[in-house]
């Protein structure tokens, strides 16, 4: 990876909205293209992730990101890496903000180096507030969701247990005067028991990317749709027909169609490969967008 960078909250690069924040940090480190101006928009969650919940991270981030909103996020296992991966497959500007050091050995998780690499081929930007070398601890993840809510117009919550750090984030972002959104889900889920207590502390219920782009008041932002696939044959078709609604495991898939399990599997296959249908993890699959 390129240097390490330096700047100062006194340097007119320095991201505005940061600046505005109780106690922003007075030094950033970076890696790629710094700018004092842009909307961005956070989007995090847990780590320990529901293939609902990645559908979601993934829709959204691309949607928002389509519509011209930087995203924001952690750079963590699990939601964070999602949202990063969705902006990055719509080739568009993404922010990681991290808790370590932004040298090779430092930062976490060391799985998402290569994701880290793309964020800053396709002009993103890594910052820290820690210089290289530091580690993470129980200390800097959550000091570092203050950054992630300070520069951002808005930060979304896709799913979080009651103790989680995007929770901490979310309370950042209220203390700092930015706008929370939470996607509902399942009252027996307890990734959703997070967003839920969220929204009834008054944080927006988000069904998807356009309720966020009227909430920020951002009209000039294009708002897109769902995109329309249509299958190559009889398979691909009975499939995208029986996913229009929700994910569904492939058990589930085999059942609605009424195709052979081998027929199915391999369809699904081709279709991945396609970039029609996405494998949730665990044989859960939906659309793409």
């Amino acid at each position: 990876m390129e240097e390490i960078k330096k700047i100062s909250i006194e340097d007119n690069n320095y991201p505005k909205l940061l600046k505005k924040i109780k106690n922003p940090p007075k030094i950033l480190y970076y890696l790629g293209e710094m700018k004092a101006e842009e909307p961005c928009f956070a989007i995090v969650g847990t780590r320990r992730f529901s293939p609902y919940g990645k559908r979601i991270a993934l829709e959204i981030a691309g949607d928002l990101a389509e519509a011209g909103l930087t995203i924001v996020s952690g750079l963590a296992p699990g939601i964070d890496t999602f949202v990063h991966q969705a902006t990055i497959e719509e080739e568009k500007r993404t922010i990681a903000i991290l808790g370590t050091g932004l040298d090779e050995k430092s930062i976490y998780p060391q799985s998402n180096l290569k994701l880290a690499k793309k964020i800053l081929e396709l002009g993103g930007c890594l910052i820290s507030e820690y210089p290289p070398g530091t580690r993470g601890t129980q200390f800097t993840f959550p000091q570092r969701n203050r950054i992630i809510s300070g520069i951002s117009l808005g930060v979304l919550v896709v799913e979080a247990k009651e103790r989680s750090g995007a929770l901490i984030t979310a309370n950042w972002a209220k203390t700092q005067n930015r706008k929370v959104f939470a996607i509902p889900g399942s009252i027996h889920s307890s990734n959703s028991k997070g967003c839920h207590l969220l929204i009834k502390k008054g944080a927006k219920l988000v069904e998807n990317a356009n309720n966020i782009i009227k909430e920020l008041n951002l009209p000039h932002l294009k708002r897109k749709f769902k995109q329309e696939f249509e299958g190559e044959n009889i398979e691909e078709n009975l499939i995208l027909e029986a996913l229009k609604e929700d994910a569904l495991y492939i058990d589930k898939i085999i059942e609605k169609t009424k195709l052979e399990a081998s027929t199915v599997a391999s369809t699904l296959a081709i279709m991945e490969i396609k970039g029609t249908v996405r494998n949730l993890g665990g044989n859960n699959y939906a659309l793409a967008r």
